[in-house]
């Protein structure tokens, strides 16, 4: 190996001599000379008489080689947003390896898989993909073949066979093999534990009468079906990420779908004024605080100082019967004295029912007469006494009306 072909630094050495770099490379190494010198013509973007400084300030800077602009990317003719259709002249020669895909599906979908797999294999023969139902398993397989020429075909048909073991319709899961059409399996069965709850927070989610998740349709453009520990949900990529926002926060309990309706529909009246476009919509969104509801208090139990010895053993029932002296006993005065506290007992309770069913006939005791006016309070006394001297007056009024109305003529006359 000669001398001209080993690397040295960062320059290589071409027949003894290391070339300098080039261009921008070159000019941020500054050849060996200073800000103020000018340099020639010779690099790219550099005019006659332009310092390095003057260069530096011109270059614009980037990190790596692949994100320079590019002309088309100001193109307003062209968007970048849209998906072209497969033309299968792309690949006329199909694809070399064959991938396949397989899931499961529960029993209970059994009997309708085998009545829509006939329109599920019709529609993957036009992409090229064979596909394959085995009821003795359980499970669903696709495949590609010779005549399949889209690469991304085999990815479709992979979230058909998920879809349609998620109990969607075949006629809503083919759609998936759209280019406009993507979909999204949540899983929410392991999001909360407790399982009453996990069913109440999925109700709230699909509403009465299904009006919640109809109003979700609706708002996110999205295709929507609650089933079991599962969400399933088909449509563009915006729509499904506000799908799988709304369902986690529903589920975790961080606001209620019908709070994110709102929000949706106040977007989309903000949508349409193009005035608000380049503008922050936090002022007109609703701000929904989730309020504390006070639980009942949990009674805990009071922790007893630990000690390494074992409680005492408690006496056992023979242990109380040589305490008392009763082990020592015959059978016959153990019967007779099990008798003697039997009848004890039954005396006791004899005694307390006869005394409460003559307590209902004892009179209840009545004031004296003597007493009656004894017990009137001073606040009685000077309500009767007002009462009475109303009275008087009322009579002594009605006594002057009567008088006026017995006159005598005979006595006013000459």
């Amino acid at each position: 190996m000669g001398v001209g072909d080993r690397n040295v630094g960062s320059g290589l050495r071409l027949g003894g001599v290391r070339r300098r770099g080039s261009g921008w490379d070159g000019v941020r190494r500054g050849w060996g000379a200073s800000k103020s010198q000018t340099l020639d013509s010779d690099c790219p973007g550099m005019g006659e008489g332009d310092t390095i400084e003057e260069f530096l300030a011109k270059k614009p800077r980037h990190k790596g080689k692949h994100d320079k602009p590019k002309p088309w990317d100001d193109d307003p003719s062209i968007d970048h947003w849209k998906i072209d259709k497969f033309d299968p002249s792309w690949n006329e020669t199909g694809l070399l390896e064959v991938s396949s895909f397989s899931t499961l599906f529960p029993k209970y979908r059994e009997k309708y898989l085998q009545e829509a797999w006939p329109s599920v294999k019709s529609a993957l023969s036009e992409y090229g993909v064979a596909c394959e139902l085995n009821l003795v398993d359980g499970s669903m397989t696709v495949s590609t073949t010779r005549k399949t020429r889209d690469p991304y075909i085999i990815v479709k048909a992979r979230d058909l066979i998920q879809l349609l073991a998620r109990s969607v319709p075949a006629p809503q899961a083919i759609k998936i093999l759209g280019d406009e059409w993507q979909c999204d399996i949540i899983k929410i069965g392991n999001l909360i534990r407790n399982k009453e709850r996990f069913v109440k927070r999925r109700q709230q989610l699909v509403g009465p009468n299904s009006s919640t998740l109809k109003a979700l349709e609706i708002l996110t453009g999205c295709y929507i079906l609650v089933q079991g520990n599962t969400v399933a949900a088909m449509g563009p990529y915006k729509g499904l990420k506000q799908v799988r926002r709304i369902v986690e926060d529903c589920i975790k309990n961080k606001m209620h779908p019908v709070y994110h309706i709102k929000i949706l529909m106040m977007r989309k009246e903000l949508e349409k004024d193009p005035a608000l476009a380049n503008e922050s919509w936090d002022r007109f969104l609703p701000k929904f605080k989730k309020k504390n509801i006070q639980q009942k208090k949990i009674k805990r139990k009071e922790k007893k100082p630990y000690t390494p010895f074992p409680p005492p053993p408690q006496p056992s029932k023979i242990d109380l019967q040589l305490e008392s002296g009763e082990y020592f006993l015959s059978d016959k005065k153990k019967l007779e004295k099990k008798w003697n506290e039997k009848r004890e007992k039954q005396v006791e309770k004899t005694a307390e029912g006869k005394r409460k069913r003559e307590a209902a006939f004892i009179p209840p005791e009545e004031p004296a007469k003597g007493d009656a006016n004894q017990d009137l309070s001073s606040h009685d006394r000077s309500d009767v006494a007002a009462m009475a001297a109303s009275l008087k007056k009322k009579a002594k009024k009605f006594g002057k009306q009567r008088d006026a109305g017995n006159i005598d003529p005979q006595n006013y006359l000459a």
